[in-house]
């Protein structure tokens, strides 16, 4: 079988929000896979992003997958008007639901794939007993809330172990890494086991998005050679 190459998510957050459908309409012609959408509540993260509204504006404009991001307290209360927004995907916080395994049967409900997120200070090992009933498990490499952040080194550890017990209980699982994901480190996050990886800073910053966007998906090709 051929090998699958990864998934790269742009982050709406990191977007011009002042050409909003400049930079979509960039990412629906790119070679990305899925529109990362942030979304924080000023509680559980200490940052507050965007809602509803731009959600309505890239369900519209959006061509990909809607991978959503719930950074809040009590996610379980929006599930279903995240994915009558265009949510194809929803990831919601291991720390912020007291009752997991419900919240991602109500995500599976609402017709979505789910994913939960591990803070970086979080063990792997926590998810053992919901591992089964995932389709994709997130891992903060950064503390979550603010865009730019320095990548936090002990992510390939946590990726290295998490595929290792997703390899005996779930080998179909995809592992998602989000924060200061670049050319420097992609390699590194792939070989480890991640096969979706967030950008936001490191496309957008960039002379050409698209461009980037390009090198982070075809960084297997020989044309990895810039830090």
């Amino acid at each position: 079988m051929p090998v699958m190459k990864h998934l790269i998510a742009p982050s709406v957050l990191s977007a011009d929000f002042g050409n909003l459908q400049r930079d979509i309409e960039m990412i629906n012609l790119s070679e990305a896979d899925w529109f990362h959408v942030d979304i924080m509540d000023g509680t559980f993260v200490p940052n507050i992003s965007f809602g509803f509204p731009v959600m309505e504006v890239l369900k519209a404009h959006a061509t990909k997958p809607l991978d959503v991001h719930l950074m809040i307290v009590k996610p379980e209360l929006y599930i279903d008007r995240f994915a009558e927004a265009g949510a194809a995907v929803i990831t919601v916080h291991y720390e912020a639901c007291i009752h997991l395994h419900r919240v991602v049967q109500n995500i599976h409900a609402a017709g979505c794939k789910a994913c939960v997120a591990l803070n970086p200070h979080t063990p792997v090992l926590l998810l053992k007993d919901i591992l089964i009933d995932l389709d994709m498990v997130l891992v903060m490499s950064v503390n979550p809330g603010f865009g730019g952040q320095k990548f936090i080194p002990n992510t390939l550890s946590k990726v290295k172990e998490l595929k290792a017990l997703a390899a005996l209980i779930n080998p179909s699982l995809r592992i998602e890494v989000d924060g200061g994901v670049g050319l420097n480190n992609i390699g590194e996050l792939v070989n480890a086991g991640a096969d979706v990886f967030v950008a936001g800073n490191a496309i957008f910053a960039a002379p050409s998005p698209i461009e980037m966007i390009s090198l982070l998906k075809n960084h297997d090709a020989g044309i990895l050679t810039r830090s």
